[in-house]
């Protein structure tokens, strides 16, 4: 019994708040090191020269200015479903129900083109798809937060399962209104009269979800950091009981957030109908409800930098077609290659938080 517990070889200990040089040093050497092994693991499995490989995923993105009008138009609604999620995140509020959101909003400004498009002016149907768009997002958000309010119910699992409710809506009412019959889509809405597209900005299609999506971005940075609303979601996140003993209804910061949150989902959504495709699909998400989650975590539920991230991940898809069509290499080489680098990029914040403390030997151990 008079042996001494050994203190462990080492421990890891939390860092104080890191420079922001620091930081962004950290994640550059993180960068570096991901492409430096894609490199490796590209001319280990292929025989291809990795430069070349980087060369067509910058074409592929930025090859020409129509390139760069998409890769900027899918940022910007990564970047809007991100955001989207924040406020929810940022309350501990799991919310992994963007996608359904999404669909909800897409399926109400669809309805509002299909049904009132013969009925109402171009300008009262856009307002109407706004409306409805907005509503639908927000009651997707709506339901798993009042039941989370009332009865502590797991959110995560009811937003999940409103994904698919939402799906299935979708795919229903893609029957209901499907042209031609049989086809089982419903193919563009209006194409002829165009009533209920979204307005294009200085003669682009490109530039209204840009707009949209940098206005957001910005409102919900101030949002979060300088308003009322965003102090009592951070104090919700860090301790409901914290938050309840100095007055704060936790109940209705999880209802008002979450319809904040579902109601940005439904206006993606609407971009997504009114703007850019013209129709709804079950896959008008393109799983970027998901997405968007990894894209507020990577960036610790700060909007401004949400930009970066959702870049990378959008340079990355974008990229991807350029590499199978100039090398033969499929979808699956790109996404191995995104998950090097986003694996680089979150494990670097391990290092910028926190750091390794060896056991310093006694003087018994140094003779």
């Amino acid at each position: 019994m008079n042996d001494k517990i050994k203190e462990p070889l080492f421990h890891i200990v939390k860092r104080d708040a890191p420079p922001i040089s620091r930081a962004l040093a950290v994640r550059a050497v993180a960068i570096i090191l991901a492409m430096i092994l894609c490199g490796i693991v590209t001319t280990v499995t292929t025989g291809l020269d990795p430069i070349q490989v980087y060369e067509s995923l910058f074409v592929g993105a930025f090859g020409s200015r129509r390139k760069i009008w998409i890769t900027m138009q899918n940022v910007s609604i990564l970047l809007l479903i991100a955001v989207a999620l924040t406020p929810a995140f940022r309350m501990r509020f799991w919310n992994v129900g963007g996608e359904g959101q999404i669909l909800a909003g897409g399926l109400a400004a669809a309805a509002c083109m299909i049904c009132l498009g013969d009925k109402l002016p171009n300008a009262l149907v856009i307002l109407c798809m706004v409306v409805g768009s907005l509503a639908a997002g927000a009651l997707w958000g709506f339901i798993p937060a009042f039941f989370k309010s009332r009865w502590n119910t797991n959110e995560t699992l009811s937003t999940l399962m409103m994904n698919y409710i939402a799906t299935q809506l979708v795919a229903f009412f893609t029957i209901v209104w499907e042209v031609p019959k049989g086809s089982g889509k419903i193919g563009i809405i209006n194409q002829d009269s165009n009533v209920g597209w979204l307005p294009q900005l200085f003669g682009s299609r490109y530039i209204l979800p840009i707009l949209v999506a940098v206005v957001i971005t910005i409102l919900m940075y101030v949002y979060l950091n300088y308003f009322k609303h965003g102090y009592e979601i951070s104090v919700v996140g860090e301790s409901e009981k914290t938050a309840r003993y100095v007055g704060i209804k936790v109940g209705k910061v999880i209802v008002r957030t979450m319809l904040l949150s579902g109601a940005l989902c439904g206006l993606v959504g609407l971009l997504l109908v009114g703007g850019i495709n013209h129709t709804v699909t079950t896959t008008i998400a393109d799983g970027q409800g998901f997405t968007g989650v990894l894209v507020a975590w990577m960036c610790k539920f700060n909007p401004l930098t949400m930009v970066f991230s959702s870049l990378l991940i959008i340079f990355m898809n974008r990229g991807a077609s350029e590499i199978s069509t100039s090398f033969g290499l499929n979808q699956s080489y790109a996404d191995i290659l995104t998950g090097i680098i986003l694996f680089f990029i979150i494990g670097c914040e391990f290092f910028i938080n926190y750091k390794v403390q060896f056991r310093k030997k006694s003087a018994k151990e140094v003779q």
